[in-house]
């Protein structure tokens, strides 16, 4: 993949989750540039841990800064273990926190929103667990800061609450609050055995859920190549372009008109190469 010429003029910011680990500024900030991010994602705390994130006022005001200096928007994803569907008391507990302090980072940073995982019934009860994740959502929201929850789908394993599009559908309106928006991820809609090759199956998939959810639910792809095969329901992000998606399913998510202007960001090891690659499939022509 050669490197990319002048910068072209889209609609849609192309970036990265960077870590942070040595200072949001000093660390992260840096990851963003060295990765040629025009929109950054973050964790604010340790992403499987319990541990209530903290930030520093005037660290997260140098952070929003520099995060403008740069034109950055930024999103914050919350902990691996949030689990709002959870049928156990205190894991439920813990997640409806820890997602509030989140959020409450989030808007010290200036973050435009925060992702967290639709979660598991953990024991099969789905009925149950769309009942405690409607409420939990709400005791979320209870004076909580200004800042957008997008729910992100998973690949379907173990119980998943939200995997494919049509269960996604079922998540949301079981929730019934207009203010959650939704972060789709490629890795995972494939996993889950949604079709993203076929430019057409695609986008009558993306245009059902905004028939059945309202216009505007989508604020933010992860954009994503898979180890694992298509409908596997495995979790496995891979480096844009040599795993199981390949780059016709990738282009169709770059071009889908329902997608359009909806930032991408990379969760991946690669990630300057792969944000190259993700503006290269969004603007035909701009690289050589």
């Amino acid at each position: 993949m050669a490197a990319e010429a002048s910068p072209a003029k889209s609609t849609r910011r192309i970036g990265a989750h960077v870590p942070v680990a040595g200072g949001l500024v000093r660390r992260g900030v840096a990851e963003g540039v060295k990765a040629g991010a025009e929109t950054v994602q973050i964790f604010v705390g340790s992403p499987r841990g319990w541990t209530p994130p903290r930030v520093d006022e005037r660290v997260a005001d140098d952070f929003r800064a520099q995060c403008s200096v740069h034109g950055w928007p930024v999103f914050v994803h919350a902990a691996y273990l949030i689990n709002l569907a959870s049928p156990d008391t205190v894991t439920l507990e813990r997640s409806v926190e820890t997602l509030r302090t989140t959020m409450t980072a989030a808007s010290l940073l200036g973050a435009q929103g925060v992702v967290v995982h639709a979660g598991s019934s953990v024991d099969g009860d789905r009925t149950g667990a769309l009942r405690r994740v409607a409420k939990a959502f709400r005791d979320v929201l209870e004076d909580a800061p200004p800042v957008r929850i997008l729910v992100e789908p998973t690949a379907g394993a173990a119980n998943a609450m939200a995997s494919t599009l049509a269960s996604t559908v079922e998540y949301m309106q079981a929730v019934g609050l207009d203010e959650l928006g939704l972060c789709l991820d490629t890795c995972h809609l494939h996993a889950a055995g949604e079709v993203l090759a076929d430019p057409a199956v695609f986008e009558a998939s993306l245009r059902s859920l905004a028939a059945d959810l309202g216009p505007g639910r989508v604020d933010l792809v992860h954009f994503n190549d898979s180890k694992a095969p298509w409908g596997s329901r495995r979790d496995r992000h891979e480096s844009l372009g040599v795993g199981t998606l390949g780059e016709d399913a990738l282009r169709s998510v770059v071009s889908s008109p329902a997608l359009a202007g909806i930032p991408l960001i990379v969760e991946t090891a690669s990630a300057a190469d792969d944000v190259a690659y993700a503006k290269w499939l969004d603007r035909p022509g701009t690289v050589e």
